[in-house]
């Protein structure tokens, strides 16, 4: 186990330029316009100068491209010919292209961190630190953790007893990695995540005193490669398995993944979302901000629920799924719930019944 005694050296870039000769040249696409052309930044149609690349996503925005000063566009063939006299990159999947450009910008600009251990954090015996990882000061890696290949762990982030952290991972600050849990390769953990809390898990003692006992949450989290967790996001440990979210998977801040959650591979959910303890949402699956999933249900792959939407029942086919019922007391809800079910088959007959008296 390296122990640094130095704080590591940070390496910093200047803003800088690129051409768009260096930006084809490693990403492809097909230049219109002089190679040699310089950008600046990467920015919005409506708010570029003459050194920003921008990009077209939809046909909508065209407007913006005849208005736009931007010195290069991402776009389409078919919008290509809305250039006119300004440099365009040229690619069937423009949205795409821009994401893969501000990776490449990214990796330019942002201040890198050389290998090493910060004089101020903890490192316990029986720890395994990569020579090539960071960890950044006042953070904590107890024992029996591994620090993988080229991982960074933040400034006051804590890695429990026996937790893993994959190569090239990065830990964000003030980070909670739970002891016996697991974050797979190439990840990115945003700052004040907690992984590996406990479930909610109660049993009443029963009787007019009941009081509630707690069930000890025994699992751990299972966190797959290439995985994005948004600031301030919870995943619980589980109660006897494990919390599982599997690779690819994106999870945007604020969210709530209870004990005993599997998310299937490359399943984006966005902010406020909730997942209750125990339902299995399928891979290829988008949850829209503040929809809640029930507890125990599943959801098949390649479903997509919108924003503020509550699941109160298993999904087994794919596709787009929306709604939400107004709260009642349980007893006319049910009675609600089950008219509304027959809305479609009363609005039928009821038109076949009006089309006979006319």
């Amino acid at each position: 186990m390296p122990v640094g005694s130095d704080s590591p050296p940070i390496a910093t870039r200047s803003a800088g330029t690129f051409s768009l000769a260096e930006l084809v040249g490693d990403l492809g696409g097909e230049l219109i316009g002089a190679a040699d052309a310089v950008m600046t930044r990467i920015g919005p149609l409506d708010s570029a100068d003459a050194q920003t690349l921008s990009f077209l996503a939809h046909p909508k925005y065209r407007r913006q491209l005849e208005l736009t000063r931007a010195g290069c566009v991402i776009l389409s063939p078919d919008a290509a010919s809305g250039l006119e006299g300004r440099c365009g990159i040229v690619t069937p999947n423009p949205y795409l292209y821009f994401a893969l450009a501000t990776q490449w910008w990214a990796r330019r600009i942002r201040p890198s961190h050389s290998a090493g251990i910060h004089p101020t954090a903890f490192i316990a015996p029986g720890a395994l630190v990569a020579p090539s990882a960071t960890v950044h000061a006042f953070s904590c890696v107890e024992a029996g953790a591994v620090i993988g290949d080229g991982a960074a762990v933040g400034p006051y982030a804590h890695v429990g007893e026996g937790a893993r952290v994959g190569e090239g991972t990065r830990i964000g600050s003030h980070v909670t990695l739970g002891y016996g849990c697991t974050v797979g390769r190439f990840g990115l953990i945003h700052g004040g995540v907690v992984i590996g809390a406990d479930g909610f898990g109660f049993a009443p003692t029963g009787g007019a005193d009941s009081r509630w006992e707690k069930i000890e949450q025994l699992g751990a989290v299972r966190i797959g490669d290439h995985v994005e967790i948004g600031a301030n996001t919870c995943i619980d440990r589980g109660a006897l398995d494990d919390t599982v979210i599997e690779e690819g998977v994106k999870l945007d801040n604020l969210i709530q993944i209870g004990h005993n959650v599997h998310i299937g591979a490359h399943t984006a959910m966005a902010g406020c979302a909730g997942v209750a303890g125990s339902a299995r949402i399928g891979a290829h699956c988008t949850v829209g901000g503040g929809a809640i999933v029930l507890g125990h249900l599943t959801v098949a792959d390649h479903v997509h629920i919108s924003a503020a939407s509550v699941v109160m029942r298993s999904i087994t086919k794919p596709g787009q799924y929306s709604g939400v019922f107004p709260l009642d007391d349980n007893v006319s809800w049910e009675k609600n719930a089950a008219t509304l079910r027959q809305l479609h088959g009363l609005r039928s007959r009821l038109m076949a019944i009006e089309k006979k008296l006319n």
